[in-house]
Parts: structure tokens; C-alpha cells; sequence
């Protein structure tokens, strides 16, 4: 039967207990984040270097001072070579750390990499489909939104000034933003329920790679926990955004500081929080899979189900290890008789005795 546990908590629950693969994530981002940023970092010092430049940045933000040094840099030679490769890196270690985590969130296996990765693999294509496929419905659906806020945009530029304009505007992205966050959580789901149908085997004896059976339970999970699935997805995804602005916005204010590593720890400490709600976000759309699992998604529940799981992404339970039974040879290995008589022993030398014939009578 289905239970209704705290999204909210039993995912900060799971994220928590399973917290290695957030710092995994978190490595990897930095990692690439440094690789493609590493020539722009020169740029930046060579301009900055000068107190001349970097006085109007060390007490406060400066415009005019940023959008001299935007200028700069794209008078040199652009973009450091390295941004090209460090995106389908990422997009790469995305397909195989998020696949990883949900199998960790829902069997309970430790997140280690190894685990990550193996899980990462084995989910792989399945993840790369599901991208494929939100890419295409997320432009059915967001491309005709775009278009008329900037229809509306135009309206309001022609009609409206001053704050009010902003507003409205800004009602016309918020309207984008909460529809773009459905289809979000509607994919997550799939994800989710995707790792989930591969724990189930088929009859041939395979996991089940079959990301269109996981469209419709994924659907129908959506529309019965709605409000309260929303909800705390949109919270998370706030608290993340406000973590990441103002670690940004104290750091951006530090830009010129003769010290840069307070300014380079707050704002990855920004980014790890924000990464952070990302995953506490995994942890409640699986705990929604759990309560709402795809077998009685399909089909109604009529008694306990006993399905069967992959031996490969199932981590072995302590009190699950088999030993070895003796096996009892049902054709015992017969016994030697004892002689009737006493045999001769093979290493002493027996003369051989002619038998003695009785006395033949004379009378």
C-alpha cells in the first residue's frame, strides 16, 4: 500500500545519509568549472592586477568598472579553448552521477563512486533518451510561452513605464518559470521511475531498459501528489536561487580585494548549496517513487507482489549471505568387509607348504 511521508524531510533524509554523492557532484563541478574558466581567470588578473583598476571594485559593485573589464577581455582572443570540451564532460558526468545517486537513494547501497559510475553505465542511454525527449516536449510547450511574453513585452514597452512595466513584465517570466518547473519535476519523475523499473528484471532474465512504461506512472504520481510535490520542488529551487545570489552578491562586492580566496570560498560554498537543494530535490521525488511505486502504478494491488530485482543493482544485505550447505552424497561410498580369515601380510616372505595328505592304512 502507498504511504504519504514529509517529501520535504524524508528527502533531506535520503540526500543526507547518501551524502557522498553530493560531494562527488560537487568535485566534478569544480573541477570542470576551473578547466573551462582557467583563461578568463588570467585575463581578469592581468586587467585587475593594477590598483588603478581594481580600486573602484574593492568597497562596492561597480558597473561602468565590470563593463570596462567585459570589454577588454573580448578585445583578446575570446573564450578559453577549454570551454568547448568541459561541456559535454559535464553533460557526460550528469549522465552518470545522477543515475548513480537515484539507485543509491532508493536500494539504500553506499554512494561510492565505484557504485555511481557502475549504476551511471548501466543507465546511461536510458538518461540520454529522457533528456531527448524533455528537449522536444519542453519546446512544444515553453516555445509558444516565449513567444507571446514577448508579444506581451512589447505591449507593456508601448503602453507602460516606469516600475510598473517591470512588474509586469516580470509576471510574464514568472508565468514561464512555474511552467518550466512542471515539466521539470513531470522528467525528474521519469527519471526516477526509470531507475526504479530497472531494478525489475524480465522474463528473459534482463533489467528492464523501457523508458516509455515509465512515462504514464510517472504522470499519474504527478497528479496525485501536485500541490505538495510543487510545492516543495519550487521551495528548494527558491532557497537554492537565494543561496546562490547572496554568496554572489557579498562576493561580487569583494571582487577587488587583495585576498581572494574569502571570495573564492564563498562563493563555491554559494554553488554547493545550490547543488545541494538540486539533490535534496532528488531525494523527495524519490521518496514520492517510493510511496507510489510503478508496480502499483500498473496495476491494481491485490496482496503482496514479489517482483523480481536485478542481482547486479541490488547491494547485498548482511543477513542475506548464503552459506554453503553440506551436500549428503546419496550413494554412500561403500565400507571395506573384514576378511574371514587372516590375510597374509604382503611384506614377509610366506614359504608356499605342500598340503599334508592323512596316512593311506596298510592292514
Amino acid at each position: 500500500m502507498s504511504q504519504n511521508r514529509s517529501l520535504l524531510f524524508h528527502g533531506l533524509g535520503l540526500t543526507l545519509r547518501r551524502f557522498p554523492a553530493l560531494l562527488w557532484a560537487f568535485v566534478f563541478n569544480l573541477v570542470y568549472a576551473a578547466f573551462a574558466t582557467s583563461r578568463i581567470a588570467m585575463d581578469i588578473g592581468h586587467v585587475t592586477d593594477t590598483s588603478l583598476a581594481a580600486a573602484p571594485l574593492s568597497h562596492g559593485f561597480d558597473l561602468s568598472t565590470l563593463a570596462g573589464l567585459l570589454g577588454k577581455l573580448s578585445v583578446g582572443p575570446g573564450l578559453s579553448p577549454s570551454v568547448a570540451p568541459s561541456l559535454p564532460l559535464y553533460l557526460a558526468t550528469y549522465f552518470l552521477l545522477v543515475p548513480g545517486t537515484l539507485l543509491c537513494y532508493q536500494t539504500g547501497a553506499s554512494a561510492r563512486l565505484s557504485t555511481l559510475l557502475q549504476a551511471g553505465l548501466l543507465h546511461f542511454w536510458r538518461f540520454v533518451r529522457i533528456t531527448l525527449l524533455a528537449v522536444i516536449v519542453s519546446g512544444l510547450v515553453l516555445g509558444p510561452l516565449v513567444a507571446l511574453q514577448m508579444r506581451w513585452a512589447d505591449h507593456v514597452d508601448a503602453h507602460v513605464v516606469g516600475l510598473s512595466a517591470f512588474l509586469h513584465d516580470l509576471a510574464g517570466i514568472l508565468v514561464i518559470a512555474l511552467v518550466a518547473a512542471v515539466l521539470r519535476l513531470y522528467f525528474d519523475l521519469v527519471e526516477v521511475y526509470t531507475v526504479q523499473l530497472g531494478l525489475q528484471t524480465r522474463p528473459n532474465g534482463k533489467p528492464d531498459r523501457r523508458v516509455r512504461k515509465t512515462l504514464l506512472p510517472a504522470l499519474r504520481a504527478l497528479r496525485k501528489n501536485f500541490w505538495r510535490a510543487y510545492i516543495t520542488f519550487v521551495s528548494l529551487a527558491v532557497l537554492g536561487l537565494a543561496a546562490i545570489f547572496f554568496t554572489a552578491r557579498v562576493a561580487m562586492h569583494s571582487l577587488g580585494q587583495p585576498r581572494v580566496w574569502p571570495m573564492f570560498l564563498l562563493a563555491q560554498m554559494g554553488l554547493f548549496l545550490m547543488l545541494a537543494t538540486r539533490f535534496w530535490q532528488r531525494g523527495a521525488e524519490t521518496t514520492l517513487s517510493l510511496d507510489f511505486p510503478i508496480v502499483e502504478a500498473e496495476a491494481p494491488y491485490s496482496g503482496p507482489s514479489f517482483v523480481t530485482r536485478s542481482p547486479l543493482m541490488v547491494p547485498p544485505e548482511p543477513d542475506a549471505i548464503l552459506h554453503h550447505a553440506r551436500v549428503t552424497d546419496p550413494i554412500p561410498a561403500p565400507e571395506p568387509a573384514s576378511p574371514s580369515l587372516a590375510e597374509p601380510d604382503p611384506g614377509v616372505y610366506h614359504p608356499e607348504v605342500p598340503p599334508q595328505t592323512p596316512p593311506e592304512d596298510v592292514s
